[in-house]
């Protein structure tokens, strides 16, 4: 069985991909359970440059077939704020909640109508040799006034889904993810490796 090593730290993250890579043949492993301390910074200018650049020097460093992303949340009110920034918006080191409390400050007195946001994640899967290939997912909502629901992590809390009428936290985690923008990411990620496991 071949081994994909998903290349993050975030223990939230990856119970994520476990999840909806779930059917594929392949055994998923992590940095952790690798012996990988490997840090990659994030200097691109996108979050193609992002996952590209954690794809390679990961499955350089470890050998294995590897998936790495990167994603953000898009604010149409903010210009695209926070974007590729996201996880540093509120300074280095702070945690979620921080990070969603600065966010609702910058948007206060910001009516309902034009919290319009977006989250986008951009996956690349890179083989040892140096072969990457990338694909995206979006998905759209809006910032609610406040933090509601206990699932997922990072921006979950306020980010509204119309059409589910609730947060993305809210959300019970086999339906994040089969709706979230890492979801809709790591469904074209399945026919890249589905495609590969072929040859």
């Amino acid at each position: 069985m071949i081994k994909l090593l998903i290349a993050t730290n975030n223990p939230a993250k990856l119970r994520e991909y476990r999840e909806i890579l779930r059917d594929l043949p392949l055994v998923l492993t992590s940095l952790a359970q690798e012996g990988i301390d490997l840090v990659v910074k994030e200097r691109g200018r996108s979050y193609a440059e992002n996952a590209i650049s954690k794809a390679r020097a990961y499955a350089r460093a470890s050998g294995l077939l590897t998936l790495a992303d990167d994603s953000g949340l898009e604010v149409k009110a903010l210009d695209g704020e926070p974007g590729i920034l996201s996880s540093r918006y509120a300074g280095p080191g702070a945690s979620d909640e921080k990070r969603n409390q600065f966010l609702l400050h910058r948007l206060q007195g910001i009516p309902w109508e034009r919290r319009r946001a977006r989250f986008r994640c951009t996956i690349a899967i890179a083989t040892p040799e140096g072969e990457v290939q990338i694909v995206e997912g979006t998905c759209e909502g809006v910032i609610a006034l406040e933090p509601r629901g206990k699932h997922g992590f990072g921006y979950d809390p306020i980010f509204y889904l119309p059409q589910c009428g609730c947060t993305m936290a809210e959300l019970p985690p086999e339906v994040k993810n089969r709706i979230s923008h890492r979801a809709q990411a790591a469904q074209k990620a399945k026919r890249i490796l589905n495609r590969m496991l072929e040859r």
